[in-house]
């Protein structure tokens, strides 16, 4: 398994739930210790979610926390939504040749084996990240329309807008390893979509496939709210 993925996914989730403040600074040693790893991956990461817009570096090219509001995710996951929509359309409407098919089956196999364990963990984020991404990423390219594509790029920089940018992190919980279930099923249907030709389906489908994110989202941010109001308490409680 790619430790550099694991490390990103660990990092996501992490920013996500609210472990730092904004404008925090993100050591890489420190990093490093925290989630077991050298800082090699830690760093690899922190470019990465510098290119999706979760941190920024500053003038001594040390790496902070951006500021993100949950409707500048929810509207950067909604177009994202609506342009892989259209690139399903394309590509079911142009045809899938046997390279694409063999390709695009051969994610689904892959997802359907990462997905396998009970519970997830890390590993199994990160392997199903990887094909996760080459799906759509595959779907995206087929589409041939390079302003489409150029589209799909830019808003790719906003906080959480990457295909596996909300994939739920808590593997733990019955109801995230369902939404993943879940949202792979879609994979297989998007993929007879496309295999029929049915453009109008595949389009609805790409659409109706970022709810998960747009779910994953809510219950994060619920939780999170949650964390906020217990910690107090029992601070309080741990300073009698």
């Amino acid at each position: 398994m790619n430790l550099q993925e694991t490390v990103l996914i660990q990092l996501r989730d992490l920013i996500l739930r609210g472990e730092f403040e904004p404008g925090q600074r993100l050591a890489e040693q420190q990093l490093a210790e925290r989630l077991g790893a050298s800082r090699t991956p830690v760093r690899a990461a922190l470019v990465t979610l510098e290119q999706e817009g979760l941190v920024e570096a500053n003038d001594t090219g040390k790496y902070l926390v951006r500021q993100f509001t949950p409707r500048e995710v929810a509207d950067a996951i909604a177009v994202r939504g609506h342009l892989e929509g259209m690139a399903a359309r394309l590509v079911a409407e142009h045809g899938v040749s046997r390279q694409l098919q063999a390709e695009l089956q051969a994610c689904l196999d892959e997802g359907d084996l990462a997905l396998a364990a009970n519970p997830l963990s890390y590993e199994s984020y990160a392997a199903y990240a990887v094909v996760n991404d080459r799906f759509h990423a595959l779907v995206l390219a087929a589409s041939g329309n390079r302003a489409l594509q150029r589209a799909v790029a830019l808003n790719d920089k906003l906080p959480f807008a990457p295909a596996s940018a909300m994939l739920p992190m808590q593997g733990t919980v019955t109801l995230d390893r369902d939404w993943m279930l879940y949202a792979h099923r879609q994979h297989h249907m998007l993929f007879a979509a496309l295999k029929a030709g049915e453009g109008a389906r595949a389009q609805a489908l790409a659409i109706e496939h970022t709810e998960v994110a747009q779910m994953n989202m809510r219950m994060a941010l619920e939780r999170r709210a949650e964390t906020e109001r217990v910690l107090p308490a029992i601070r309080l409680v741990v300073g009698r």
